[in-house]
C-alpha cells in the first residue's frame, strides 16, 4: 500500500535497533509510583498503550539513578524489592507490541526534592548540584565534591545494565531542563572553578563521563539517546549557538541527540509548548543542530498534525520526531497515520489537563481521551450483550462522545441536536486562533460517531413528547448549559456581545473593548482580542483571574493577560452604557471602564429545566457535562464515555 506520510512511518535503525516508524512516545512520568520508587501497574499499561498504538520507541519517564535525588520519582535498584521485577513487566508491556522500550535515566540536581513521592522526606533531604548556592525558594544547595561526582557517574552505569537486563533495547539520558547535567551545562548554574566549569568543554565533562559510564555497561550495540535543551531561553543560560557546541561535544558519546528546549523552573510553556505557542515552536532548534552534528537527531514541541511531522522528516530538519501530550490525546495516533487514518486522530488541545491533573491529584486525565490514566481498567470497548436504542439530547464534546462509545457497543444509536451545527459550547472557541482545535474536536468526534453507526439528527430538540414517541431503551442527557446574564442594566444593549456568541457577532466589536468577567473564558476572550490589536479592559469582581483554570495553564494565561489587558479586581459592574461598564470598586465608589464594546463573560448556567422534563422519559436516564454540572470538557467526554459503558 502506498503511505500517505512515507517518511513519518519508515523505520529507522539505530546502533543494531530498528524502530518500526519515526514517531515516538516522549517520557512522562506515571502515577502509581511507590514510594521506593517500583513502576506500578496503572503506570505499566499507560507505557503500554504508547505502544498498542503504534509508536516506534515508548520511553519510561524519569529513573532517578541515585539515592541523593527523591524527585520524581522511579528507581531500579537491586536493594528494593521489585524493583527489577516491576521495570521487566514494564519494558515487556511496551515490546510485546512492537514498539521498542526506553528509559529515561536522570538526576534533579539542586531540585531534587521537588516533586518527591515521599512527602516526608521533601524538606528534610539534602539538596546537591554543581556549587554552593540557595534556591530561590530558600532551600541551601551544596557543591557536589569530585567523589560524590564519581558515584553518581557510576550509578548511571549501574541503573542503565540494569535497564538493559530487564528488557529496555534504549537509554534515554535526560541532559535537559534544568536538571543536574543541564545544570552542569549551563552556565546559569554551574560558576564552578574547577575541571566541571568554565570552559563549555569543562561544563560538558560530567556528561561525557556519564555517557562513557553507560556505554561501558551496555555495550556497543545498543542505543543511548541524550535529551538537551537546545537553548535555555533564559537570561544567565544558553542559547543555541552554544547548544550547538555542546552537541558537537557529545555526539561521539550517544546515538541520538534528542533537542528539546528550555528549562523546567523558568521556561516550563516553551519547554512544553502552551496554547499560546506554534506547533512545533523548538523544531528550529534540532534543525540547526542537525547542521552541525553526524548522529540521528530527534525534535519534540507541541507537534501532532503528521503533515507538519511528515515535513520535518522529509525536508531533513530532523530524523525522528517525539510526542508526549498528543499521545495521550490519541495513543493510535502513529497507527492511524501508518494506516492513512489521519483524519481520525483525536488532536491534543494543549491545554495541560493532563500535567495539571498530576499535579493536583498525582492521577492522570486527559480532556479529550477518558481512558487516560484509567488504562488498566481496560482500553477496548466490548460489545454489549442486549442491543439497545440509546437516544443522546446534545451534541456537544460529551454527547458525541457517548454516542460513538454507546454504537461501538452495538447500541442502535441516535443523537439530537437542536441547533444546526454540532459542537455544543466548541463551536465558540472557532473565534480564538489558540483554541481553533477545541472547535476542530467536535468534527472529530463527529467522524468517529459516524463511522460507529451514530445517527445524527440536526435541527432536532428532544422534547418530552420527542423523547417518548422515539421510546428508547437508554436516554443521555447532554443539553449542557446557557450563557449567565444578570439583570445588570444595558446588559442587553446592541453593543454588548456574549462571549459564547463572539463568533457569530465578533464584526461588531471594536477597537475599544470592554470583557466582563474574569473567569477562563473572559480570560481567553480578553487575550485573543488583546493579541488582534484592540484596547482591552477586563474587570471581574473577585480578587484574583481565572481560579478556574487548571494550576498549569493559569500561570501562562496570565502572562498573556499582561501583554495584552489593563485588569480590574474588586470591580462589580452596575451599568452598562455605550461609553464603556459603570463599576462599583472595593471602596464603594462608582468608576467608569470605558470601551464602546462590551464582552460578557459572567459564566454558565445549567439547563435544569430541560434536564427535569427529560428524566422520566426512558428506563435508563443519564445526565452528563454541564447539564448535570457546570464543569469542564473533561468531565463531559469521561462522564459521557462511561454513561455509554453502562447501558
Amino acid at each position: 500500500m502506498e503511505r500517505k506520510y512515507p517518511h513519518l512511518t519508515s523505520p529507522i535503525t539505530v546502533a543494531g535497533v530498528t524502530f518500526r516508524n519515526r514517531m515516538f512516545s516522549a517520557p512522562m512520568g506515571g502515577t502509581d509510583i511507590t514510594n521506593d520508587g517500583c513502576i506500578g501497574p496503572k503506570s505499566t499499561a499507560f507505557y503500554e498503550l504508547r505502544s498498542k498504538g503504534g509508536a516506534g520507541a515508548v520511553t519510561v519517564s524519569e529513573c532517578m539513578v541515585h539515592e541523593s535525588d527523591g524527585s520524581h520519582a522511579y528507581r531500579l535498584n537491586p536493594a528494593i524489592l521489585n524493583s527489577l521485577a516491576c521495570a521487566t513487566y514494564t519494558a515487556d508491556a511496551i515490546r510485546r507490541h512492537g514498539g521498542m522500550p526506553s528509559l529515561e535515566l536522570s538526576h534533579s540536581g539542586m531540585f531534587a526534592g521537588t516533586y518527591m513521592t515521599d512527602k516526608t522526606k521533601q524538606k528534610t533531604m539534602k539538596q546537591w548540584g554543581p556549587m554552593d548556592t540557595v534556591r530561590p525558594d530558600g532551600v541551601e544547595v551544596q557543591g557536589m565534591t569530585k567523589e560524590m561526582i564519581d558515584e553518581i557517574v557510576k550509578s548511571y552505569g549501574d541503573v542503565a545494565a540494569m535497564a538493559k537486563r530487564a528488557g529496555f533495547e534504549m537509554i534515554m539520558v535526560h541532559g535537559g531542563h534544568g536538571w543536574l547535567i543541564n545544570q552542569f551545562l549551563s552556565p546559569l548554574f554551574n560558576q564552578r572553578t574547577d575541571e566541571y566549569g568554565g570552559s563549555l568543554e569543562n561544563r560538558c565533562r560530567l556528561a561525557k563521563e556519564i555517557l562513557t559510564s553507560i556505554r561501558n555497561a551496555v555495550g556497543p550495540r545498543f542505543p543511548i539517546e541524550f535529551r538537551m535543551s537546545g537553548s535555555e531561553f533564559c537570561e544567565g543560560g544558553y542559547g543555541l549557538e552554544e547548544g550547538i557546541e555542546i552537541a558537537k561535544q557529545l555526539e561521539d558519546y550517544v546515538d541520538i541527540l534528542h533537542v528539546s528546549a528550555g528549562t523546567y523552573q523558568k521556561t516550563f510553556g516553551i519547554t512544553h509548548p502552551s496554547m499560546f505557542e506554534e506547533h512545533g515552536r523548538n523544531v528550529f532548534l534540532a534543525a540547526e543542530i542537525k547542521k552541525h552534528v553526524k548522529v540521528p537527531v530527534a525534535t519534540i514541541g507541541g507537534l501532532n498534525d503528521p503533515a507538519q511531522m511528515e515535513e520535518i522528516i522529509a525536508s531533513g530538519k530532523a530524523d525522528i520526531v517525539y510526542m508526549g501530550r498528543a499521545l495521550l490525546a490519541d495513543p493510535y495516533l502513529p497507527q492511524k497515520v501508518t494506516e492513512n487514518r489521519d483524519d481520525e486522530i483525536v488532536r491534543c488541545l494543549r491545554c495541560f489537563t493532563c500535567m495539571a491533573e498530576r499535579a493536583a491529584t498525582s492521577t492522570r486525565r486527559c480532556t479529550v481521551n477518558p481512558l487516560i490514566g484509567r488504562e488498566i481498567e481496560g482500553d477496548e470497548v466490548c460489545p454489549a450483550p442486549v442491543k439497545k436504542k440509546v437516544l443522546v439530547a446534545g451534541g456537544g464534546p460529551g454527547g458525541l462522545y457517548a454516542a460513538y462509545t454507546a454504537a461501538r457497543r452495538g447500541h442502535e444509536v441516535i443523537l439530537c441536536e437542536k441547533e444546526d451545527e454540532l459542537g455544543g459550547i466548541l463551536k465558540s472557541e472557532q473565534a480564538l486562533p489558540f483554541k481553533y482545535e477545541m472547535y476542530q474536536l467536535t468534527a472529530t468526534y463527529e467522524k468517529l460517531a459516524r463511522k460507529a453507526g451514530v445517527e445524527i439528527r440536526l435541527n432536532t430538540e428532544v422534547t418530552k413528547e420527542y423523547a417518548e414517541k422515539e421510546n428508547a431503551d437508554a436516554l443521555i442527557i447532554a443539553v449542557g448549559s446557557s450563557p449567565l446574564v444578570p439583570p445588570i442594566p444595558g446588559l442587553d444593549g446592541d453593543n454588548v456581545v456574549v462571549v459564547n456568541n463572539y463568533y457569530k457577532e465578533k464584526d461588531k466589536v471594536t477597537d475599544k473593548v470592554v470583557v466582563m468577567g474574569g473567569g477562563l473564558a473572559g480570560c481567553e476572550c480578553a487575550i485573543h482580542l488583546g493579541m488582534e490589536g484592540k484596547h482591552v479592559e477586563l474587570i471581574e469582581m473577585r480578587d484574583q483571574l481565572a481560579p478556574d483554570a487548571n494550576v498549569r495553564h493559569r500561570p501562562l494565561l496570565l502572562k498573556e493577560i499582561d501583554k495584552y489587558v489593563t485588569v480590574h479586581t474588586g470591580f462589580k459592574a452596575v451599568k452598562v452604557s455605550s461609553e464603556g461598564v459603570v463599576c462599583e470598586n472595593a471602596q464603594g465608589e462608582e468608576v467608569l471602564v470605558p470601551g464602546e464594546s462590551v464582552i460578557c463573560a459572567l459564566g454558565q448556567r445549567s439547563r435544569t429545566d430541560m434536564v427535569e422534563a427529560l428524566r422520566n422519559t426512558a428506563p435508563f436516564v443519564r445526565v452528563i457535562g454541564d447539564a448535570a454540572k457546570v464543569s469542564t470538557i473533561t468531565n463531559a467526554v469521561y462522564w459521557g464515555y462511561h454513561a455509554a459503558l453502562d447501558i
